[in-house]
């Protein structure tokens, strides 16, 4: 089993981290539990940087002081010390270098002492990836599998030694799989993915599986690391197998009713014209799959389907779509895949039978 170094338990704990790279650095990668007061901002940074490879280290170091003046100095680090009452907090920048190093300073003139992070972001970036390889090395996982619309993500979230991948991108991994809200950075996607590994092998008993959804390496426009994939491709397979008619219905609550619910929560007055839009193009990014005579008839399924939901209210219209999709499309492409990977299927059942069997796998008594 996987052993937890200091940096690990920082985000097992949860660790509230002030982060004063710039907001350009922020935004290409960081943690959930970190808030963004930078020392110097994008513009500073940047003239700095030229001033360094124009005059060198000290002419940038004292064109930094200049760039924050004392009155700019003293609002940041008012922002800091809001920040910093928060029990444990952690400092850092890029590397644990000039700018954390400053930053500690200035808390500790107005008596505030907050730890540093040796290394800074890209020592806790490292251990994350290093974890999620370690965790690909050494704990055996099971893929949950299962036609489209069998409630896979849903029986994942019921059992504790499991990860949300889906959840964790924002995105359902199909061609409607897109949210509302826009996916995480590659980085962050690994970092959440690392910090949930983190929490997910705390609780795990020896020789306990991590379960994980069968998935395609891409999720979306995000990744999952290479080493964890195919760690993933090499396990056994446990199918979910569901009949047509519970799939449909799941289909028909996540995708259309509550996708509709979320457009409209973020626009009332054009939530159904987004929606609309959000169902007709994810059914045309597969079109040259379907093919142009499919493509066509299910287009026409969905636009009436969407026609008699705006009129009534009614979306029983979009069982036929779904159906046909479902038949046409989605079936014939996860049997192929399946027949595949028959020889690592190790168990399959209904909903009930394989949450049961995936309970059953984390009765082994915890770690002393």
């Amino acid at each position: 089993m996987i052993k937890l170094d200091y940096f690990h338990h920082l985000f097992l704990q949860n660790t509230p981290f002030l982060d004063v790279r710039s907001e350009g650095e922020f935004s290409k990668g960081s943690f959930p539990q970190s808030i963004n007061l930078p020392i110097l901002n994008d513009h500073e940074r940047h003239l700095v940087g030229i001033c360094y490879k124009q005059q060198g280290q000290q002419a940038a170091i004292d064109l930094g002081h200049q760039l924050v003046n004392a009155e700019c100095k003293a609002k940041r680090v008012r922002g800091w010390a809001a920040i910093a009452v928060q029990p444990n907090t952690h400092l850092y920048c890029w590397r644990g270098g000039l700018r954390s190093n400053l930053a500690q300073q200035w808390l500790r003139d107005v008596g505030i002492d907050i730890p540093l992070i040796g290394g800074g972001y890209k020592t806790l970036r490292r251990s994350l990836i290093e974890l999620i390889e370690q965790v690909a090395a050494n704990v055996p996982m099971v893929r949950i599998g299962g036609k489209t619309g069998v409630a896979k993500s849903r029986l994942l979230n019921q059992v504790t030694n499991s990860i949300d991948l889906e959840s964790r991108a924002n995105h359902r991994g199909s061609s409607f799989g897109r949210m509302i809200d826009p996916q995480p950075t590659q980085i962050n996607f690994e970092n959440m993915l690392a910090i949930d590994l983190i929490h997910t092998i705390n609780t795990m008993h020896p020789g306990q599986f991590l379960l994980v959804e069968d998935e395609s390496r891409a999720i979306g426009l995000n990744g999952i690391p290479t080493l964890f994939f195919d760690a993933m491709r090499r396990s056994p397979l446990v199918l979910v197998e569901m009949p047509v008619t519970f799939r449909v219905q799941h289909i028909l609550q996540e995708y259309v009713i509550d996708q509709l619910a979320k457009f409209q929560e973020v626009d009332a007055n054009n939530g159904f014209e987004h929606f609309s839009s959000y169902l007709q193009g994810s059914l045309q990014r597969i079109q040259k799959r379907l093919g142009l005579e499919r493509y066509k008839h299910i287009e026409k399924l969905l636009n009436q389907a969407l026609n008699m939901q705006l009129q009534s209210g009614d979306t029983q219209g979009h069982e036929a779509w779904i159906v046909k999709l479902l038949a046409e499309y989605y079936d014939p492409m996860y049997e192929y895949q399946i027949s595949k990977n028959q020889d690592k299927v190790m168990f399959s059942g209904d909903y009930a039978e394989v949450l049961d069997w995936a309970r059953e796998s984390s009765v082994s008594p915890p770690f002393k």
